[in-house]
């Protein structure tokens, strides 16, 4: 039989197997030479008293064993033959419809203007330390996409969208630690991700389906509209009965491209702010009460939201032990990011800080029509850019500074590593973000005694938080009203928003894929 217990153990007993055998035991009713095997299913991180425990959630087996799941990728086989399917994007979204594809008999094709993962590292090396932005590959293009350089977190609350514990297997067949499959805040790491990314390419090509970078789809061939293929480097002709877009939130030139094709679009919410990036020791302080952290709990995070006026002000992808680093998808443009390695243990905990922008915030883009929010995110990126000397060094402040509407004197240490400069954000950025900021990051150090401080850099900008268009979908198919055959997907498309979501999504168009082809 199985019988499932909850434990509460001191971070040093969650490591100690023995430890949680006998109290598994207790908590079972079961004498501890009976069990023949325990199985955590879940565990979490209880910080809410001033000693921290972990939570753990264990199947204890009794009179049987526990018998391991057969790996997903045993029931692969070979679509080489197989009738083809064009991808646009080698991001989360876009390899997990390759999978999927695969998974149900049919071949992909993928097309990813930017990099294969290890090629990519040069092109985040010289924007890091030269200031130069390659349009086709940075932290934001690129095999991955922006996943591989986020961090790895998985966690989503999306979970009516598709099978979170499949994807999850996915990560792990590929490489990940087994430990995402039982954390309530997962996260791979972004120094993990790249080996996985690229094992991930090399499920899709042993199975037959190809990849292709610096493959940068700039046309789609559409006839009586429907979509027959793709232009690929101006020249290029693609040709499936289906194309899945997976071209993730920054690739604006897809937007033009379909608006110019009579494809709808339309706005959708998102949200622009900055990065806040506090010592980490201080974030352990506040929401561990102890400083240093125990050695057996992780580096704390913390997640942050209030309602200011109209506005809705909140932490976006926090990084605890992690870097800033510079998310520039154009020349002229300062955008930033957070992510953090495997281990957490940068001396730096950063979040994308935010505020919700809405149509009514749009009214002076207004002559853009659907393209509004997207010239309302350039303009921002480009003041920020324009504040500076040319590089891809940031405008900050001190959080205190910022608040207080004058000019930092000097900056706290940053993990950034183009480095900062004293700017005048709340001049910078437009009148109702700055505000709804500054009265947002006191009401948070209301929230979180300590979070206010003089030790924490705002950096601009965190503009990419989402796309702020949507490529409308059929509820039932997955596919553009107007072209046949056109599948919008993930990010990009206005249907995800994270690693695990956009991987959802991804399986989700590739069975409609299927329906579509009918086989």
């Amino acid at each position: 039989m199985i019988k499932t217990v909850e434990l509460k153990l001191l971070p040093s007993e969650a490591q100690n197997e023995v430890l949680i055998r006998e109290n598994c035991a207790k908590r079972s009713g079961f004498a501890a030479k009976s069990i023949n095997d325990i199985k955590i299913i879940k565990r979490s991180i209880d910080a809410r008293g001033r000693q921290p425990y972990i939570r753990l959630k264990v199947d204890v087996f009794v009179g049987e064993t526990y018998t391991a799941e057969p790996a997903i990728l045993d029931s692969f086989q070979d679509v080489s033959e197989k009738e083809e399917v064009i991808i646009v994007g080698a991001g989360p979204a876009g390899y997990f419809v390759a999978l999927e594809l695969i998974e149900l008999g049919l071949k992909p094709i993928i097309f990813d203007r930017g990099k294969d993962v290890r090629s990519r590292r040069r092109d985040l090396k010289a924007i890091q330390q030269d200031g130069e932005v390659n349009p086709h590959s940075n932290y934001c293009f690129g095999e991955g996409g922006a996943g591989t350089y986020s961090d790895g977190k998985l966690y989503t609350r999306s979970h009516k969208r598709g099978n979170i514990y499949k994807a999850l297997r996915l990560f792990v067949e590929h490489g990940a630690h087994s430990d995402i499959l039982i954390d309530a805040h997962p996260h791979i790491g972004s120094n993990k991700l790249p080996n996985i990314v690229a094992n991930i390419r090399e499920t899709i090509l042993h199975y037959g389906g190809q990849v292709h970078f610096d493959a940068h789809v700039t046309d789609l061939i559409i006839e009586d509209k429907e979509v027959k293929g793709v232009i690929v480097n101006e020249s290029q002709e693609h040709y499936a009965s289906a194309t899945v877009l997976a071209t993730g939130h920054s690739a604006r030139d897809i937007y033009y491209l379909l608006h110019e094709k009579g494809v709808a679009l339309e706005m959708k919410p998102f949200a622009l702010g900055v990065r806040i990036e506090h010592p980490q020791q201080l974030i352990d302080k506040i929401q561990y009460s102890q400083s240093p952290r125990e050695k057996d709990l992780p580096a704390s995070s913390y997640r942050l939201a209030c309602q200011i006026g109209a506005k809705g002000v909140f932490s976006f992808c926090m990084c605890p032990g992690g870097l800033v680093v510079p998310a520039a998808t154009a020349p002229g443009e300062i955008v930033v990011n957070g992510m953090s390695m495997s281990r957490r243990d940068s001396k730096f905990a950063n979040s994308g800080t935010v505020v919700a922008v809405d149509e009514k915030d749009l009214e002076p883009f207004r002559e853009y029509g659907v393209f509004a929010s997207l010239e309302f995110q350039k303009q921002v990126e480009k003041k920020m850019f324009g504040a500076g000397d040319g590089s891809q060094k940031a405008p900050a402040l001190r959080m205190t500074d910022f608040v207080k509407r004058r000019l930092s004197t000097t900056l706290p240490d940053t993990s950034y590593i183009p480095g900062l400069f004293a700017a005048p954000l709340y001049d910078l950025l437009p009148k109702f973000i700055y505000e709804s900021l500054q009265a947002g990051v006191q009401t948070f150090g209301k929230k979180m005694k300590g979070y206010y401080t003089e030790e924490a850099n705002i950096i601009g900008t965190e503009s990419r938080t989402s796309s702020p268009i949507r490529i409308p979908r059929n509820r039932e198919t997955n596919m553009s009203d107007e072209i046949n055959g056109l599948f919008p997907c993930g990010e990009g498309a206005g249907y995800a928003g994270g690693i695990i979501s956009a991987a959802m999504d991804g399986q989700n168009v590739a069975r409609s894929v299927k329906q579509f082809y009918g086989v």
